[in-house]
């Protein structure tokens, strides 16, 4: 069912204005994730017409934009893209690390995106790889998947990256399968002392390679002798690194697994309404119980949130390493397994019931009042008068 309020109405009604007032600061990636939200699923992308062999039921279905920043268009390739991960999963628990950046070191990513987030992916692998490996820890290969997220609750620029990771290694040999302690991953303390070392090494080392800009407020940090002073306070600071309990079985790694990739800065269902150019959206309180409340952001605001989101084009925002790279994971994987003396999934505390992905029970191609099988039966081509009109209007 189509929510009564989408991102697609709020850029539909607001989006024109706002291009205008920001024509010099908007960037190519900025308009199109723009242009693509706005049409997607209507007229102007084309579609095609179903109709039901059984009982004539009919239906329309537009296209979709198929942009990875569109709220209506993840679903479906999130599920697929669980459903590819189902068989990678191994029978031990799992635990959830995330690794955070202070606001300093935001401001200076969202001037330099691809060079600080990629930064931020190499920091946080090397990190997991190097106490892995130490004897003291565990001593092997981990493997483990990163996610890359910019957004705070109230759509701020707040880049860190979700962590899953199966509780143990592989020994280097690959004669012996390495479990953590119960309940314990690595020490959080060492964790977050060796990302914060890594992270600005690397950031040092693209300033002084001149690779990275600043403008705006951050125009002084163009004197190497203000961007050192930077970097040491942000060397006395405690970045913020958590794991969370670890839980055990498959199904619910994957549905856990499935709150993370393909997310995209706010859901249609978080959106309250919009009246005039204000729009209200819900957003929970971590700081205070997980309270939720409700924000209200002018339009031109809330676009402009939503938009410090974007990505660069083809950056990957979802990366696999160690054991579970795609190099090696097949054979990883499969050698794991013959290691492994637990036959079934181990279980936890911390488990609960969650659905299995819906691409198992949703089938696009069935009936929904008779149960019989949708056919295309006629194709719409794309408008492309929609140029000179403008995006079309809710349909």
């Amino acid at each position: 069912m189509r929510p009564e309020l989408e991102v697609a109405d709020i850029f539909r009604r607001h989006g024109p204005p706002y291009r205008i007032a920001h024509d010099g600061h908007l960037g190519r990636v900025e308009r199109r994730v723009m242009a693509a939200i706005e049409l997607c699923r209507t007229p102007a992308l084309g579609g095609h017409v179903e109709a039901c062999d059984n009982c004539g039921h009919s239906r329309v279905s537009y296209n979709s934009c198929r942009n990875r920043h569109c709220p209506k268009c993840q679903g479906i390739a999130r599920e697929r893209w669980l459903a590819a991960r189902e068989a990678d999963l191994l029978p031990v628990p799992y635990f959830h690390v995330v690794f955070t950046v202070p606001a300093e070191v935001a401001a200076i990513a969202y001037q330099n995106k691809v060079l600080v987030y990629a930064i931020l992916f190499d920091a946080v692998a090397e990190t997991l790889k190097t106490l892995g490996a130490d004897p003291k820890h565990l001593g092997g290969e981990l493997g483990f998947i990163a996610i890359l997220h910019t957004w705070g609750q109230t759509l701020t620029h707040h880049p860190h990256i979700h962590c899953l990771v199966p509780g143990g290694a592989l020994s280097a040999d690959g004669s012996r399968w390495i479990t953590c302690k119960p309940r314990f991953f690595l020490p959080i303390p060492v964790l977050s002392r060796l990302f914060r070392r890594l992270f600005l090494a690397r950031l040092q080392a693209a300033d002084e390679a001149g690779r990275l800009q600043f403008f705006g407020a951050l125009g002084g940090l163009s004197d190497s002798r203000a961007f050192v002073a930077t970097l040491r306070s942000l060397r006395k600071m405690s970045w913020v690194v958590y794991a969370k309990p670890p839980f055990g079985s498959p199904a619910h790694v994957l549905a856990y697994l499935g709150r993370y990739t393909h997310r995209v800065a706010i859901s249609n269902s978080r959106l309250v309404s919009m009246a005039d150019a204000t729009v209200t959206f819900r957003w929970r309180d971590y700081r205070h119980g997980n309270a939720q409340k409700h924000m209200a952001l002018a339009a031109d605001e809330f676009i402009r949130r939503f938009l410090l989101h974007t990505l660069p084009d083809r950056f990957h925002r979802i990366r696999h390493y160690g054991f579970l790279a795609n190099g090696c994971r097949r054979a990883r994987l499969a050698t794991i397994r013959s290691l492994l003396v637990i036959t079934r999934p181990v279980t936890s505390d911390h488990d609960i019931a969650l659905p299995h992905p819906k691409c198992a029970d949703f089938d696009p191609t069935v009936c929904p009042c008779c149960g019989g099988t949708l056919r295309i039966v006629a194709t719409m081509p794309r408008d492309t008068a929609w140029r000179a009109r403008g995006p079309p209007a809710k349909p």
